[in-house]
């Protein structure tokens, strides 16, 4: 029922209207006030599916009530509404990114109807971009398996190899890995991303050389190198920038108040710790999150918050839809609803205009006309190759086809380069 509530209130907040013929007043009010449950186990959390709702042209009240309460009502009504437009309105009019957004702007359009949030991101998205160009990146698992994390949706945690059977394997060699590189770079691809299951890279000295030499050698190549290699502290970031790192991806997977629900290793904010010491060494980020973990629209809104508000937006914002693997806590859950990840898409093109948004994670299950709905409101990158760590990807002659029917073009190496340079 907290759920329930949630969205009432939110659509309140937004100037949209709740169920038909009730006043939104008395049906907030009417709803018992109980705290939305947070459980680490997640066979038992319930996935809550944003409601969407349309605005109606004057709200209503039941039958009998006082015409002044009519006229009040419709008075607060009308003028939440008229906010909510104006909200959309100064976001799709921006020049340059904003980092000062509230919870309850981006409650305002992610909750806009979806045709309309689509067709606005769409055009914010060509001012910032070229809608026709799309990024290629390929990702490789250089370090398979053997990770003392509990992130309940990966195979690579050594407390559910048992159930995955997945088998921890040494770091691939430098030279393996830049054989890749250049497989990818003759396939389309421009970033290579690395990644490596690892909680830190604490003691990890002669791991660091090798992968330092592996990203000057991406670099060689002509490609952005980006890595994935958990957390990492200020020196570290420095090496990496001094070796010629583009980016380093570090997800916030999901809203604070859910994270403890999906990992119990790790906290938010030494996430948050991650992040600031790659900006800090000059170098680009790249965090997003994962859709379908069983969390709510209004955890998605506190991970788009969150990332908004940030001292300077991530240079990419991966959004992921998870892809259930068999022995992980998570392994039965059912696909994220495709309308959530396009509102997510949508909404994170509004709030960082200039970002570079990534189609991630469970775009094999995707149609070609729901990946088309997300190139238009505003996705412009996505992963392509032989696989995504463990999971399935999209190969590159099966989106060159993609490109091909639908008009698109790959986008060039640091073609976004200096995107962010000018941010507000």
């Amino acid at each position: 029922m907290a759920i329930f509530r949630f969205q009432a209130e939110t659509l309140l907040q937004a100037g949209l209207r709740g169920p038909s013929g009730v006043s939104r007043l008395s049906f907030a009010a009417s709803l018992p006030r109980r705290p939305r449950p947070r459980q680490r186990h997640l066979s038992t959390v319930v996935d809550h599916p944003s409601v969407p709702a349309r605005a109606p042209t004057a709200p209503s009240l039941p039958a009998g009530a006082p015409a002044e309460a009519v006229t009040a009502d419709s008075q607060i009504g009308i003028r939440r509404q008229e906010n909510a437009r104006r909200i959309l309105r100064e976001a799709v009019d921006a020049k340059a990114p904003r980092h000062n957004w509230t919870r309850e702007e981006i409650v305002a359009i992610y909750y806009q109807p979806l045709m309309e949030l689509s067709y606005q991101a769409a055009s914010i998205h060509r001012r910032f971009h070229n809608p026709a160009e799309v990024q290629l990146c390929t990702l490789m698992n250089i370090k398979t398996g053997g990770c003392t994390e509990d992130c309940s949706y990966c195979a690579q945690s050594t407390r559910y190899q048992k159930g995955t059977g997945l088998e921890a394997k040494r770091v691939e060699s430098v030279e393996s890995v830049l054989a890749a590189a250049r497989v990818a770079r003759d396939k389309g691809s421009t970033r290579f991303c690395m990644g490596a299951a690892w909680r830190d890279m604490r003691g990890r000295r002669n791991a660091l050389k090798n992968i330092k030499e592996m990203v000057q050698g991406v670099r060689a190549l002509g490609m952005e190198s980006c890595v994935t290699l958990g957390m990492i502290d200020d020196e570290q970031a420095r090496e990496l920038k001094d070796a010629g790192l583009t980016a380093y991806n570090h997800n916030l997977d999901t809203s604070r108040e859910f994270y403890p629900s999906i990992i119990s290793t790790r906290t938010y904010d030494e996430r948050l710790k991650t992040l600031s010491h790659v900006r800090d060494a000059g170098i680009n980020v790249c965090s997003g999150g994962i859709l379908g973990l069983g969390e709510s629209a209004e955890d998605r809104i506190g991970l788009l918050h969150t990332v908004s508000t940030l001292p300077s937006h991530p240079e990419s914002f991966p959004v992921n839809a998870l892809v259930p693997i068999k022995g992980t806590p998570l392994g039965d859950r059912p696909p994220v609803d495709f309308t959530s990840m396009l509102r997510t898409i949508a909404t994170a093109r509004l709030v960082m205009p200039a970002t570079i948004i990534r189609i991630a994670a469970g775009r094999k299950t995707m149609s070609e006309e729901k990946q088309a709905l997300c190139f238009m409101a505003g996705a412009n990158a996505i992963f392509t190759g032989e696989k995504m760590l463990t999971t399935e990807c999209n190969g590159w002659d099966e989106d060159a086809a993609l490109f091909g029917r639908w008009g698109l073009e790959p986008m060039k190496s640091f073609e976004k380069k200096d995107a962010l340079a000018g941010e507000a």
